[in-house]
């Protein structure tokens, strides 16, 4: 196994990583400002009022999403899991 191909695979991780993770990223920003535009505009400043709905958002995004991130989760795994004996041998 070549330093260039663990650096492949790790790279590849890294991929898998940053797309399974930007839905709830990006679900959490959104929301974030939201509230944030709300809690501006109403000079409310409490605490719970921006993480539930946080939290709210990010649980529909991994319901609705869910499915697509394990599809892709496991696609790597098993490609990975599928060419262990070519990266030995």
């Amino acid at each position: 196994m070549t330093p260039g191909t663990v650096m492949d695979i790790g790279r590849q991780a890294i991929e898998i990583a940053l797309m399974m993770s930007a839905p709830l990223f990006l679900v959490a920003l959104v929301t974030g400002l939201i509230v944030s535009v709300f809690q501006a505009a109403t000079q409310i400043n409490e605490m719970t009022l921006s993480f539930v709905p946080k939290l709210v958002a990010i649980f529909v995004t991994l319901v609705i999403a869910g499915p697509w991130m394990i599809t892709l989760i496991t696609d790597f795994a098993s490609r990975l899991y599928g060419s262990i004996p070519s990266l030995i041998g």
